[in-house]
């Protein structure tokens, strides 16, 4: 049995691919997903307009947020589909995200371009579980520790040596964002 865990950037996510028991994963994969077009770079933040400044509503909006969520999709579709392919039986899907707050409920309008932006790259990783058939958990990355040290019944001491370890095969490449991946796909492994 294997988790997919995904800490969702703007404009692209990590993942990592975890399997094994809940008391002993294991990390199969751990890749960099573009969820957006890499050939349209504004797509990255569509909600951008410059540094601070929002893109007005209107036709390149649209086309941007269009465009970020067709290849996002397909991106995630297509990790999932490969690692099936492989024959990893993936239970799930774990995202870990900044916020969850309702961007409309934001005063501040740079801070509401993030969430904007944050609410579109996280809607794009849960379409693709989605239409791929897998369900999904999504946990704030404040929250995520807590959340794990109760259901795995570990200290915080504990987990992040456990989390350090897990990455010892992939060497100088194993960074915070694949950790909190990690520890997402390692909860959806332990139900």
């Amino acid at each position: 049995m294997t988790a997919l865990g995904f800490t969702v950037k703007s404009g692209w996510a990590r993942s990592v691919l975890l399997a094994g028991p809940p008391n002993a994963p294991r990390v199969v994969d751990s890749l960099r997903v573009e969820l957006s077009d890499p050939s349209k770079p504004e797509s990255r933040q569509p909600y951008h307009d410059g540094f601070g400044t929002a893109r007005a509503a209107g036709d390149e909006l649209t086309q941007l947020v269009d465009s970020a969520v067709r290849f996002g999709r397909r991106s995630v579709m297509n990790l999932i589909e490969q690692y099936k392919k492989e024959g990893h039986q993936v239970a799930g899907i774990g995202l870990v995200v900044g916020s969850l707050v309702d961007p409309e409920r934001l005063g501040n309008s740079h801070v509401r371009i993030h969430a904007l932006e944050g609410q579109l790259f996280r809607g794009i990783v849960v379409d693709g579980a989605v239409q791929s058939s897998l369900a999904y958990t999504i946990w704030r990355e404040r929250d995520l520790y807590p959340d794990a040290i109760t259901r795995l019944k570990r200290s915080n001491t504990e987990l992040r040596r456990a989390l350090t370890q897990l990455g010892l095969p992939l060497a100088a490449s194993w960074r915070a964002e694949h950790k909190v991946a990690a520890l997402a796909a390692w909860l959806v492994l332990s139900g």
